[in-house]
């Protein structure tokens, strides 16, 4: 299929809402979502209503948690993650008003009117805590959320990301955000001859998360064309630690080339959105047209101030189509966008959810 896909006329440049650029976006409001007064009681009498019927995170069901009008306006915003734009950020939900558990439920409770949560990691963990760990990112089996350094720009494995502000750190810490398919058209400008790596396979490492009898690197394209819709997947720590393999192909002068003139492209000013998280804020990302970043912080010292995000990863009920060979893996028959297999003897679907 992707000898299929490349093809001349897919190495020209992109046209759509998603190719867009920081520096037209930093000094505007049109990304940011305000919750109505109306939306944020329909939210806090919905989080009642399940603490009232005692149902435990998981085992919510959309019909469970009751949205007369926000749930609609969430069926569109997630058609903006997926056709549009590839992100937003909500804003008000009351965290003053609610505990952390509480928090937990409406923001799960959001994920689940846009699509259906899914893994995080081997351990098969639905809710992310998101909060230095003190671990070290340069170490193959390190995650970045685990850190509180600067990450490199990056996609996750779903169709999008979500982030939950329960308390924000004393200082950095910016989420930056760049289109993917404006890093594409940049490239095909400045290297045509380059363009044809894009549709290639590539080796992303797994970071020792692979289930047993599996390779611990896969091979997928960074980007790949279905139905006229350009998805993307970049995360150059995975690529490069891929190379510690043997049996991984050493990466030629070209490719390393491509890599650089990526990272390059998505530093340069104007290229990034950066926005600062207030608890409460609620930011979600397309993983297929979105890469996303975060600027190194300072936590505050005592431990209940230090900061604090929420992650889910959802698949969206109406996701955009996608060869069965892009992502990470297969799960549950949601091909490359399932999220990442849990090991069945490290499963435990439960951590994280009881804050």
């Amino acid at each position: 299929m992707n000898d299929e896909l490349m093809t001349e006329s897919r190495l020209g440049p992109v046209d759509s809402p998603a190719a867009w650029y920081g520096r037209d976006l930093q000094n505007t409001d049109t990304w940011i979502e305000d919750l109505t007064s109306t939306e944020i009681e329909e939210l806090l009498v919905a989080v009642a209503d399940i603490e009232r019927r005692g149902i435990p995170l998981l085992e919510m069901r959309r019909v469970d948690f009751v949205l007369p009008t926000l749930a609609r306006r969430l069926q569109q915003l997630a058609v903006e993650l997926d056709r549009g734009r590839g992100f937003w950020l909500l804003r008000g939900l009351p965290i003053d008003q609610l505990s952390r558990h509480d928090a937990a439920v409406a923001y799960w409770g959001i994920g689940l009117h846009m699509g259906v949560p899914v893994s995080q990691n081997s351990r098969g963990h639905l809710l992310g805590h998101v909060t230095d760990e003190g671990t070290d990112f340069r170490d193959p089996g390190s995650r970045g959320y685990q850190t509180r350094v600067r990450l490199p720009y990056h996609t996750d494995s779903s169709d999008t990301v979500g982030l939950l502000c329960l308390q924000s750190s004393k200082s950095g810490g910016l989420s930056s955000l760049v289109s993917s398919t404006t890093v594409f058209n940049e490239t095909l400008a400045r290297r045509p001859d380059l363009g044809h790596l894009w549709f290639q396979d590539w080796y992303f490492d797994r970071r020792n998360e692979q289930r047993p009898g599996k390779d611990p690197f896969f091979a997928t394209p960074l980007a790949v064309w279905c139905e006229d819709l350009l998805s993307i997947r970049y995360v150059r720590p995975f690529l490069d630690s891929a190379q510690r393999h043997d049996a991984v192909p050493r990466r030629t002068e070209d490719e390393a080339a491509f890599l650089d003139l990526i990272d390059v492209i998505t530093t340069e000013d104007g290229i990034a959105l950066q926005m600062d998280f207030r608890p409460g804020d609620i930011q979600f990302v397309s993983n297929y047209t979105v890469l996303h970043s975060r600027t190194a912080y300072e936590d505050w010292p005592e431990p209940e101030r230090k900061r604090h995000l929420l992650r889910l990863w959802i698949s969206l009920d109406d996701g955009r189509p996608l060869p069965g060979d892009f992502g990470r893996g297969v799960t549950a028959g949601l091909a490359g966008r399932g999220g990442i297999p849990a090991v069945p003897e490290l499963a435990d679907p439960l951590a994280g959810t009881d804050i």
